[in-house]
């Protein structure tokens, strides 16, 4: 069946998921049948219009589905029809969050083929991981955690280690502790849009600190500390969202000497820092009694598994956030636990994770390319770049004219603390879009922004 070309659907699922679909769909009526071999992928693609990439992220998707089979020099060649079971749900394609900044989705056949075997042995133990558990996860999931933690150079007690259901009921749970209605809290000028959030709920006040590429100007730090008494300061220090700056190693230091003369907490959301492949330490490494260091598993591994692991600055402090974590939510998932557990011990999270790094990448180079002639600031392995608009161009318009291409573009709105929001947007590169999906989107973007339009 090397002459079968299948029909993509206009319902704006995912391009490789309809390609995968049309296979289990003609196997199902008939079209397709055991041992028929089908279209090279590169030929498939012309046929189609589409680019490689997503005809070779289609066939890995059949192939984990079991409906086709790959041999090298040979083809491939279709295997048996799908189980009801096996056919994923087509309305959770499109169930992506496009104001969140999303990693790049796997497409290795082998990588997602491991990523699934995970998942079948957890559900070996289905019926123990539907009671309840600990409000911070058990021994074998804090060992993970551990071993997750030495990859960024910390190696603290297992009683200071929390696995807590994502870095932001973390940070709800650890504010819950240190501070009270009225407080202040300092972070950056332009930072996190989930602390603003969580500040607003519970009455803190921010108060943003100025700084450069190097991180946070500390001369602003130790005047705001006395001018304000904070309570704690909030940073997000490598890859920092939305303006990719990470703070250098001596920098840190300095934030570390500031913060330990006057006893300050700082939570230290380190949500990117297993993504470069060579970071700067992480501050808890420097004050390690005053640092609550989140290493959140949404950009490394996976958004869904709603995991970070936590390390307290003390014993007292992790039971403390124990108890908040407990009202707040009772408990991390276990079905998650055990998943992100096997993936951490089987090596396939380390897989995941230099997946992520090497496609992260790829995708800025893209950026570099068609966007040459913009403003803007990056990082090879950011996952956004932080677009400054020219004069006269404003930033609700250029969000209104990229509705719907699939590009999630956040105002500078959402993320500015002090002062008035500069025309600048967060571009995210990653999600369910693929490279020449990439290409074009921003192709457009460029022709927006620039000065000719």
């Amino acid at each position: 069946m090397q002459s079968w070309t299948p029909t993509l659907r206009p319902d704006g699922a995912a391009r490789y998921i309809q390609l995968a679909d049309a296979i289990a769909e003609g196997v199902a009526n008939g079209t397709l049948s055991l041992g028929d071999r089908l279209p090279p992928q590169r030929r498939l693609a012309d046929r189609l219009g589409i680019d490689f990439t997503t005809v070779s992220r289609g066939y890995a998707e059949a192939r984990r589905r079991g409906l086709i089979n790959s041999h090298v020099g040979r083809g491939t060649f279709v295997a048996r029809a799908p189980a009801e079971a096996e056919r994923p749900e087509l309305r959770r394609q499109s169930d992506a969050d496009l104001t969140m900044n999303l990693p790049p989705e796997p497409q290795d056949a082998d990588l997602l083929e491991r990523m699934q075997e995970g998942l079948q042995t957890v559900s070996a133990n289905l019926i123990d991981l539907l009671r309840y558990q600990s409000a911070t996860g058990g021994q074998v999931d804090k060992d993970a955690a551990s071993t997750w933690l030495s990859l960024r150079g910390l190696v603290p007690s297992l009683d200071r280690i929390a696995v807590t259901p994502g870095a932001h009921p973390t940070m709800l749970a650890i504010l819950m502790s240190i501070a009270r209605p009225g407080d202040t809290v300092l972070c950056e000028d332009v930072t996190y849009p989930g602390l603003r959030s969580i500040a607003g709920r519970l009455g803190l006040r921010l108060v943003g600190l100025p700084g450069d590429a190097e991180g946070i100007d500390t001369d602003a730090l130790d005047a705001a500390i006395r001018q304000h008494a904070p309570k704690a300061l909030y940073l997000n220090p490598t890859l920092q969202n939305p303006t990719t700056r990470t703070i250098s190693l001596a920098r840190r230091e300095r934030i570390a000497e500031v913060i330990a003369s006057c006893k300050l907490p700082l939570i230290e959301d380190d949500a990117y820092g297993f993504i470069p492949p060579n970071p700067p330490a992480p501050l808890a490494s420097f004050a390690p009694d005053l640092v609550w260091h989140i290493g959140g598993l949404a950009k490394c591994i996976g958004a869904g598994l709603r995991l970070a692991y936590t390390v307290a600055p003390n014993s007292h402090a992790s039971r403390e956030l124990a108890h908040n974590l407990k009202l707040i939510s009772v408990m991390p998932s276990p079905l998650m636990m055990a998943l992100a557990t096997r993936w951490i011990t089987d090596g396939t999270a380390d897989r995941i994770r230099r997946f992520i790094r090497e496609e992260t990448v790829a995708r800025q180079a893209i950026a570099a390319q068609v966007l040459s002639a913009s403003n803007y600031e990056s990082l090879p392995h950011a996952f956004n770049i932080w677009l400054r608009l020219p004069t006269g161009l404003g930033r609700a318009e250029v969000i209104g004219r990229m509705a719907g291409t699939g590009l999630g573009i956040m105002p500078s709105d959402a993320f500015t603390v002090s002062g008035e929001p500069s025309e600048s947007l967060r571009v995210c590169l990653g999600g369910q879009i693929s490279r020449k999906e990439l290409r074009d989107t921003l192709g457009l973007l460029a022709y927006i922004t620039s000065s000719q339009f």
